[in-house]
């Protein structure tokens, strides 16, 4: 199965063609040769809640992705949003999926337990939350990948018992 994926950056800098998305890179790589997904869209905001928002908005209910991968945001500082701007547009969450990536991570690395990312269902779309670093993004997105496939026929409403 081709999945619809879309990827949305939080990034202040990346915004300003400050720095390379290179934690988009690293997803794209990973939904194409792990997921079978296709990319429809891709887009990088300021870390502002209602740019964010608006811009997952439109990835589940315009561009009607399976999966929208986020990608910064989720940390402490004051404007690490994503998962409030997340919260704010799901309407249900899939909080096993972002404790299985803490947990996997944080054997590794204590410092994901300060990882604030969220999973969540908006209509027919599953949102995923990552952190804004290559090997974050990679680490995380293993401690998922396996479930990903049942999640989106579930989410989708393809999956058949």
């Amino acid at each position: 199965m081709l999945w619809k994926v879309a990827i949305l950056t939080a990034s202040d800098k990346g915004a300003r063609g400050e720095r390379e998305d290179t934690s988009a890179q690293v997803i794209r790589e990973l939904v194409e040769e792990e997921v079978g997904g296709e990319i429809i869209e891709y887009r990088i905001v300021p870390d502002e809640l209602d740019e964010i928002m608006a811009a997952l908005i439109e990835m589940t209910d315009y561009f009607q992705a399976d999966l929208v991968l986020t990608t910064g945001g989720t940390e402490l500082a004051n404007r690490d949003v994503t998962p409030e701007a997340t919260k704010r547009v799901i309407e249900r969450e899939v909080p096993g999926m972002a404790e299985a990536m803490r947990m996997n991570v944080m054997s590794k690395n204590r410092a994901a337990m300060l990882f604030r990312g969220i999973c969540g269902i908006r209509g027919r779309s599953l949102i995923v939350n990552l952190p804004g670093t290559p090997k974050g993004v990679h680490e995380n997105f293993a401690a998922i990948m396996d479930q990903l496939p049942e999640a989106l026929l579930m989410v989708t409403g393809q999956y058949r018992q």
